[in-house]
């Protein structure tokens, strides 16, 4: 499906790993190490190819749009190895971690290496308006981390929270990246915060999705174990709409299990109780409630092949299996 949705910027896509691989080289050999290894796990590049989708919608892709899209994968890059090293995460996408392959110290250096990196880029092409709104969607995703940690102790059961916790840690960069593809080809303001809203519904879309297949997706595909938010008491979507529909003695034995040390028997139970009050299907049916307003938003632009790989792009979302 992936291969499906890149067709109108293939070449682009093709061409913009070579100019990321170009913005990353160095005459360090450790970090030259690492970044070879890090370049070896890339993922679907959801990221760049929104911009690049977005900059075809409105207009012609051309350097800025490269420099867009090299920005955000830098501090995408940055942000993740950061996170692995709070997650003390082992694995990332079916091989080590950057933290676990070599040692925290050097992947939060290797991060901050990163960051700068992407600053860089900005200051050296001008594009100061592309570091502003990036600069914000990192300020929101560090929040949106800190916002869930503070949750996850306290255990406050609240939707209104949980989508404050998406929008900042998730959305707000997919929203991000919609609006830098819009401004590197086009000056249209109104299209460019369509495509800002656009891409805050499919980012909180994207999250839920994710939330989702770790109730109900399987270990060998997703690459971690499933159930890993409850081991971690992240109160999610599905968990929330579930305690909302349940017997209120039963929902409060299940939130007590979730507070308390979760055994693997617990875990199985706390599942199959989300499973049985309908978490995961309220949980799809508000993603594609997110997706089809997105989609909806779209409408107001031209028919052609962006729009098209759009449209796709936002069903893929609430469809993917990891």
């Amino acid at each position: 499906m992936i291969d499906i949705i890149k067709q109108p910027v293939a070449k682009e896509i093709e061409e913009f790993d070579r100019f990321f691989r170009n913005s990353l080289r160095t005459s360090h050999s450790l970090i030259s190490t690492i970044i070879q290894y890090l370049i070896s796990r890339k993922g679907k590049r959801i990221r760049p190819l929104l911009i690049f989708l977005s900059a075809g919608l409105v207009g012609e892709i051309n350097q800025r749009t490269f420099v867009g899209a090299t920005m955000v994968e830098l501090l995408h890059t940055a942000t993740l190895v950061h996170d692995d090293v709070v997650d003390e995460a082992k694995e990332r996408r079916g091989i080590l971690s950057i933290n676990a392959r070599w040692n925290n110290k050097i992947a939060v250096l290797l991060g901050d290496y990163l960051l700068a990196k992407g600053l860089l880029v900005s200051v050296e092409n001008g594009e100061f308006e592309f570091l502003r709104i990036l600069s914000n969607a990192v300020k929101l995703m560090s929040e949106g981390e800190l916002l869930q940690i503070q949750t996850s102790k306290s255990l406050e059961i609240s939707e209104d929270r949980y989508f404050e916790i998406i929008y900042n840690k998730t959305a707000s960069l997919i929203s991000a990246c919609c609006e830098i593809g819009c401004i590197s080809a086009s000056d249209d303001s109104e299209g460019r915060e369509k495509l800002k809203e656009f891409g805050r519904l499919i980012g909180l879309a994207f999250q839920i999705r994710d939330d989702i297949i770790d109730y109900e997706g399987s270990s060998s595909i997703i690459g971690k174990p499933v159930g890993n938010d409850i081991r971690e008491r992240k109160v999610t979507l599905p968990l929330i709409y579930a305690l909302n529909s349940a017997p209120e003695n039963l929902a409060q034995n299940v939130f007590e299990k979730v507070k308390s040390k979760r055994k693997r028997k617990d875990i199985r139970e706390i599942i199959q109780f989300v499973i049985d009050y309908d978490g995961i299907t309220k949980s799809r049916i508000k993603a594609q409630a997110l997706v089809d307003k997105a989609k909806e938003i779209l409408m107001d632009f031209p028919d052609n092949p962006a729009r098209q790989s759009l449209l796709l792009l936002s069903d893929y979302i609430v469809k993917r299996e990891k």
